[in-house]
């Protein structure tokens, strides 16, 4: 019987080709305006910078992957520009949109997160390369993190901890992969979920994907 399979194609990526051509029609410009005299010099700046900005923008989005998530009866597979991690179904226990509170409001963060059972079967299949990257991304969610913690001695403690090595039952974790196990559990604890997905990986508004991953899951279970 043939494996089910979803492929998720972002929709920030079918922007990254316009804002590069965008960013190059702007740097060409503010070249010609310096070009031309001194005194068109402030259109020729603000033209360069905002055609710079947009072909970064362009450019990272032209090589994030085509296919950013894939949906099996197995699990999930992200896809990032550094590497690739599997999480079975099995291994899930929930997922949603995180949600802070500021003040006597209640906002949804722009990602997906997911609650593990284990950490220790994500550690040994995620690559060093991605692990270092996304604990780089993670760094928003650190900060949002620390709005969230009331007694901040506590956040330092954890923080601290992510030098020491990762033990998960009879699973020890050092290096790079023992930060990264360490950070998901601070952010499980600060945040409820231990991994994070951006929304910007996605096809479809956050709340629709939330319900397919849930469908795939008691389908699968």
């Amino acid at each position: 019987m043939k494996e089910k399979e979803i492929l998720i194609e972002p929709i920030s990526k079918r922007n990254g080709i316009t804002l590069s051509v965008v960013g190059v029609i702007g740097l060409i410009v503010g070249i010609g305006f310096f070009v031309v005299g001194s005194q068109f010099f402030a259109p020729g700046i603000l033209c360069f910078a905002l055609g710079a900005i947009s072909t970064v923008l362009g450019i990272s989005k032209l090589v994030e992957p085509a296919i950013t998530i894939r949906l099996t009866d197995k699990g999930i597979t992200h896809f990032h520009r550094r590497g690739e991690v599997f999480i079975a179904w099995n291994n899930i226990q929930r997922f949603d949109q995180p949600r802070v509170t500021q003040g006597l409001e209640t906002i949804d963060l722009p990602y997906i997160g997911i609650k593990l059972k284990s950490l220790s079967p994500v550690l040994e299949a995620i690559s060093l390369r991605l692990a270092t990257g996304l604990l780089t991304e993670q760094r928003p969610l650190l900060m949002t993190a620390s709005t969230q913690e009331e007694d901040l001695s506590t956040l330092e403690n954890q923080m601290s901890e992510e030098f020491t090595p990762f033990i998960e039952g009879n699973d020890r974790f050092k290096g790079v992969l023992a930060m990264f196990g360490h950070r998901s559990r601070l952010l499980d604890a600060n945040l409820g979920y231990h991994l994070y997905i951006s929304t910007d990986c996605l096809d479809r508004p956050a709340d629709e994907f939330i319900k397919l991953l849930r469908e795939l899951q008691q389908q699968s279970l």
